[in-house]
């Protein structure tokens, strides 16, 4: 099933369970497909529904963050609420060994020497894991290894 059809799916649930936090989040969802659709004139794949979903998750913690810090938790605890349903869709994030697995690989498969190569690894990474981790963290695995 692909993840417009689940999205569906889970947006009918949570009319029935009268759940207003994954309605609105998945409506959200949904208006960010069909704006991409619109601006770019072509239909949304799994693989871009993946990346619109993890723009809106690094949104949410920004905004989160930026609540705490001027004391707002209400508000705060209402994007984290949208992080949690938005990461629902998310395949299976790689751990923390994982991505230094695949950051090691892709030094060696580039033979970056140095911080001077860290563009031409991270754009094999940025390919490679693409949905499947948070780049934040491949970043500074990725500066780890090549310092």
């Amino acid at each position: 099933m692909s993840l417009k059809t689940q999205l569906t799916e889970d947006m009918k649930t949570a009319m029935k369970a009268k759940d207003s936090i994954t309605l609105s989040t998945i409506r959200l969802i949904n208006t960010e497909i069909k704006q991409f659709e619109v601006d770019e004139r072509q239909e949304a794949d799994d693989a871009k529904v993946v990346a619109i979903i993890m723009k809106m998750i690094k949104q949410r913690k920004d905004s989160a963050k930026i609540y705490t810090d001027a004391a707002r938790e209400d508000l705060a605890a209402k994007e984290l609420a949208e992080v949690d349903v938005l990461n629902r869709y998310l395949p299976e994030m790689l751990s923390a060994d994982e991505i230094a697995a695949e950051v090691a690989k892709a030094v060696a498969e580039t033979g970056a020497a140095g911080m001077g190569d860290m563009g031409k690894v991270m754009g094999l990474l940025k390919t490679r894991l693409a949905g499947k981790a948070d780049m934040g963290e491949v970043n500074k695995a990725l500066k780890a290894a090549l310092s």
